[in-house]
């Protein structure tokens, strides 16, 4: 049997990201990146990260699940 559910968290999307971005930032200060270039950093990478996730994820909270019980998988549609 095959089911989708919907799942609403515009918190969790928005921290994943930013934790993430902030990692990758920290990182590159590590290497010598001055703190307002590390910043800069975070912020352009947040959106190459929101815009490489928005293929499975709307409005930056949605995301859509298909279990399917028999082959005992969970897959994110696409939007």
């Amino acid at each position: 049997m095959k089911f989708k559910i919907q799942f609403k968290d515009p918190d969790g999307v928005y921290s994943g990201i930013k934790d993430a971005a902030e990692d990758a930032a920290e990182e590159a200060a590590e290497v010598g990146l001055s703190g307002d270039e590390a910043a800069a950093l975070a912020m352009a990478r947040e959106e190459t990260l929101e815009k490489a996730i928005s293929t499975w994820v709307e409005y930056k909270e949605y995301i859509t699940v298909e279990f399917d019980t028999v082959k005992k998988t969970a897959t994110v549609v696409p939007r």
